[in-house]
């Protein structure tokens, strides 16, 4: 399906945030997806996952994930400095900020005329893997795919000492697919068990995909990046929405 793209400004008090925003070029309703980025913002790999997932009949949105402590527009570079910048604006910025920017990205994005807001989900890779579950949180949102989610195991998201994400699980009302990397240091087996047996115990249904891959294997930059898992990935996740936003 063809996209169109651009970028738009979202305002929610004092606060601006930068977003991403593809529309497949239809007269039907769709679906509409808020897509978290990793720590790096919203590079290249980004943008290009953002047209990919709306080229099958969603509209997306992808918010800067730091609109309160950097400037508009600011994309972080894929080094070190740049990993250490990117976890440095996530420490500073409380658990609250991300959840009140989330329903704000999910408000704006069911006012589009063409989106039917009956049907929202949430997505994110990384660190937006647990926005995505945060943003699951919420009531309107039906579906959501949290690729290689870190700190969810260990409440690590934010400036608070523990986002305690794992507590508030059985909040969540829609649909949820978690998509793992075996080989992913930072979220070990014990992690991914704890996770799952939490949902379990929540109550929350979930369907898992896991694949003989690193950390960020679908980033489409650097040497972690795997190919054929992520056209795995993105099968499973496209299949996922579409049966659970219609």
């Amino acid at each position: 399906m063809i996209v169109k793209t651009r970028y738009v400004d979202l305002q929610q008090d004092d606060v601006t945030t930068r977003c991403f925003l593809v529309e497949p070029v239809t007269s039907a309703p769709t679906p509409g997806i808020v897509f978290y980025s990793d720590i790096f913002q919203l590079s290249g790999s980004m943008l290009r996952a953002c047209v990919r997932l709306a080229g099958h009949g969603f509209t997306v949105l992808a918010p800067e994930i730091y609109s309160r402590t950097e400037p508009l527009g600011s994309v972080i570079p894929f080094d070190d400095a740049g990993r250490t910048r990117g976890l440095d604006n996530a420490a500073r910025t409380p658990v609250a900020h991300f959840d009140a920017d989330a329903r704000a990205a999910l408000a704006f994005l069911a006012q589009q005329p063409g989106v039917d807001p009956a049907r929202l989900g949430a997505a994110g890779f990384c660190l937006g893997g647990h926005l995505a579950l945060r943003a699951a949180l919420q009531p309107e949102v039906k579906a959501t795919t949290c690729f290689y989610a870190t700190g969810v195991h260990n409440g690590r998201l934010g400036a608070d000492a523990d986002a305690g994400t794992l507590q508030r699980l059985g909040e969540i009302g829609g649909q949820l697919l978690l998509v793992w990397g075996e080989q992913d240091p930072h979220i070990p087996p014990e992690a991914r068990a704890l996770i799952e047996s939490s949902l379990g115990q929540a109550g929350v249904a979930f369907q898992r995909r896991s694949y003989q891959a690193e950390h960020a294997f679908m980033r489409d930059e650097g040497p972690r990046h795997d190919p054929e898992a992520s056209d795995l990935a993105w099968a499973e996740a496209i299949a996922f929405f579409r049966k659970a936003l219609g």
